[in-house]
């Protein structure tokens, strides 16, 4: 099945009360485990890829070829949106879709409204002709990831009215308020901001995206889908799951060399991670 953007599967999730889960890439192995899951789950699936993860792999191309490969050697047979998460310029969101991936986000949250909706606009008349869906962000989301970071003081709820005047200005497929979510591992208990999530998605009509969504209870992620959140982030608790396995080979086997014997527990802690989450969202068997 050829890769697809994220618009349909939001859209599909929204009317349906379940979330697609945005799982990211940071290697091979972390490909690996989320097709496999979304195979097994029959779940709509969205691999999101951070500028600094790309680089890291290779460049956009070598992303898209690695996944485009996958899915012929597995027959993957569920969507699959490949999404550049935090894009932080037009030439980045450019770079990735001429690459070939199907979904970006820009992300002009650290610039003023005006700002935020004309970089916004640029990136959605460029993505829609190509048949790319689009996410956009407004307030500040808290915590570290990857080349991102927010620290707690320059964090910032979302604005209903401008949440309104942006999505209603781009043309946006989804979109992304910050409502206290965090990147990265909380450091008291989430307090996520659901009168305001209520009223932006009243305001707004479009598929909602909760960024940080490791950490975050089951009864909240449940309400945050009720109101709106057809997109839920994850990546922290992959890499946590991931580096536990991991260790945790390598203590019982110190002499171990091969990479194989300890990435491969590795990843499937990564699949069962995953399908976890497929079903916390709502998203298996919805394929």
């Amino acid at each position: 099945m050829p890769l697809v953007s994220m618009k349909e599967m939001l859209e599909k999730g929204k009317e349906n009360g379940y979330a697609v889960g945005q799982f990211n890439l940071n290697n091979l192995e972390y490909a690996q485990a989320i097709l496999q899951a979304a195979e097994e789950e029959k779940s709509p699936v969205i691999l999101g890829v951070s500028e600094g993860a790309a680089r890291y792999m290779g460049g956009f191309n070598v992303v898209v070829a690695m996944v485009d490969s996958l899915m012929d050697a597995y027959g993957t047979t569920v969507p699959v949106a490949i999404h550049l998460d935090h894009g932080s310029s037009f030439e980045k969101c450019a770079e990735a879709i001429h690459a070939g991936f199907t979904s970006v986000m820009i992300d002009g949250s650290h610039y003023p409204l005006e700002e935020n909706i004309a970089l916004t606009q640029k990136v959605v008349e460029l993505a829609h002709i190509h048949g790319v869906s689009v996410e956009a962000e407004l307030g500040r989301i808290g915590g570290q990831e990857d080349d991102l970071v927010v620290d707690d003081a320059e964090a910032a709820y979302a604005i209903p009215s401008e949440c309104e005047k942006l999505v209603a200005e781009t043309n946006v497929d989804c979109f992304a308020p910050a409502l206290g979510s965090v990147h990265g591992p909380y450091k008291g208990e989430p307090n996520l901001g659901f009168d305001r999530m209520e009223e932006v998605q009243k305001l707004t009509g479009v598929p909602l995206v909760l960024h940080g969504g490791t950490g975050i209870p089951t009864k909240d992620i449940q309400k945050a889908i009720s109101l709106g959140t057809a997109k839920i982030n994850v990546n922290t608790e992959n890499q946590i799951s991931q580096g536990k396995a991991v260790r945790q080979v390598l203590a019982e086997k110190p002499d171990l060399y091969d990479p194989r014997k300890y990435l491969g527990p590795g990843r499937d802690a990564i699949k069962e991670t995953v399908i976890g989450k497929m079903r916390e969202f709502g998203s298996s068997n919805k394929a």
